[in-house]
């Protein structure tokens, strides 16, 4: 079969499709009645709790006179505040990363001996077996590199032979390895795509054994390996940040999911990563890159305030953009008031912008974030506050960092891999059953007509 026969939809196809949509529409007052949690959330938008963990605590709003109402957004690590992790090892002039890690996997900070000796470990899991990246990257390349990560880490496991043995040790060595491989499975696709899709030059740039997680991948992704300081620094920071979020948002919630049936480690992070490539969880940032570059489009080149505002009201009221009616980058599912991911990330963004001289640039977005929220409070039915989440102007910074638009999801993944692996160990150690959530059937019983009688 041809690769554009087996791309195709048929009419027959179609006919189908439409059969399946005039059957499958429930009743959506139904789920009101019902009292259906849909996203598992409440209709105040409370997460229905479905689990414990001692590895991240977010705090997004607190009791007053018996009420709960919004709060400035908080992010703990094994207790302790992002912010002061990150103005920790800022203020030390080192990289954060790898203590991060250390201390999602085991729940202590690490003492310097520590983390000497597990950044030794982990870099020294870095290179991939034998020909993987000839044999198994290059031979099926793909526009879509969360796609390629998945099926990479799929077959990790024929080459582990204690593949499927569930025993912390065993567990705790797989994903020690798929932490430090990820970027490799990342930026080696993404040289894969653009040399046989795009048609572009290639160049493979082996791992190095001593470099930060954050100048390695800087390192494997540029033809000359050069970077700056403050660019591996702010490239530590989004993997910080991005490292993990509780154990309900969608991807994390996979991994507990799937680790709770039993399977082997390479099958839960697969799913995890499937999970995170959507454009409502971890793509959300390509949608943000990708409305501000309707914006621009759309403005004169003095981007004045009132173009911006006329422009984001558009957007709102489904006349512009991709006509959802949302403003990319703008609100969270927990965080009401202030996502602090957001505001680190920004602080540090602004520091590279003016390394890089887009001082103006960064100056557009800061507007655009004030105008949607004031635009969000006018026209929306709000319950908890709006305010920008980390996909706001993460966008800005890897665009800063030269890093391509394929590589900012998968990049995401690269941090998130520390907090999915942190919540296997955990629902390993903590869970005895399976995850089984109920769903209600609404179908109606009909008696079985035979064929002849259709």
């Amino acid at each position: 079969m041809k690769n554009s026969d087996y791309s195709k939809v048929t009419p027959d196809v179609v006919s189908l499709a439409d059969k399946c949509l005039g059957n499958t529409n429930i009743d959506q007052e139904l789920y009101t009645k019902l009292d259906v949690k849909r996203g598992l959330r409440d209709l105040d938008g409370r997460g229905v709790l479905t689990g414990l963990t001692e590895i991240s605590t977010i705090n997004s709003m607190k009791e007053e006179g018996g009420k709960r109402v919004p709060c400035e957004g908080e992010l703990f690590y094994r207790g302790i505040n992002i912010k002061d992790l990150v103005g920790g090892f800022l203020k030390e002039d080192r990289f954060g990363f790898e203590e991060t890690i250390y201390l999602l996997l085991f729940g202590d900070l690490p003492k310097k001996e520590e983390l000497e000796a597990f950044k030794k470990l982990l870099y020294g899991y870095r290179s991939l077996p034998t020909n993987f990246n000839r044999d198994v990257i290059m031979k099926a390349p793909n526009k879509d590199i969360m796609n390629s990560m998945a099926r990479s880490v799929l077959t990790l496991a024929s080459y582990d032979s204690n593949a499927n043995d569930t025993s912390i040790p065993n567990v705790l060595r797989q994903s020690i390895q798929l932490i430090a491989n990820f970027s490799s499975l990342a930026v080696y696709a993404y040289h894969a795509y653009r040399h046989y899709i795009l048609n572009k030059g290639l160049y493979i740039h082996r791992p190095s054994h001593r470099l930060s997680m954050a100048e390695n991948f800087l390192r494997m992704l540029r033809n000359d390996k050069e970077f700056t300081p403050l660019e591996a620094k702010l490239l530590d920071v989004s993997l910080v940040i991005h490292a993990e979020h509780g154990g309900g948002n969608n991807s994390t919630f996979t991994t507990h999911v799937v680790t709770s049936s039993g399977t082997d480690t390479y099958s839960s992070v697969a799913a995890s990563l499937c999970s995170l490539k959507g454009p409502k969880h971890g793509g959300a940032n390509i949608k943000v890159r990708t409305m501000f570059e309707d914006i621009k489009e759309h403005i004169s080149k003095k981007r004045t305030e009132s173009e911006i505002r006329d422009h984001l009201s558009k957007i709102l009221n489904k006349e512009a953009n991709d006509k959802t009616g949302l403003i990319y980058g703008m609100g969270h599912a927990v965080y009401s008031l202030s996502d602090p991911r957001a505001e680190l990330f920004k602080d540090i963004t602004e520091k590279l912008a003016i390394e890089k001289g887009m001082e103006d640039e960064f100056a557009f977005y800061e507007t655009v974030e004030r105008v949607g929220i004031e635009l969000i409070l006018e026209k929306r039915k709000i319950y908890k506050g709006v305010c920008t989440n980390i996909d706001f102007y993460s966008g800005l910074a890897y665009t800063m960092l030269d890093i391509p638009d394929e590589l900012f999801t998968p990049l995401f993944a690269v941090a998130r891999i520390a907090g999915w692996s942190a919540h296997r160990l955990e629902e390993l150690i903590n869970g005895s059953k399976i995850i089984r959530p109920a769903y209600q059937s609404v179908a109606e019983e009909r008696p079985y007509i035979p064929l002849n009688k259709r």
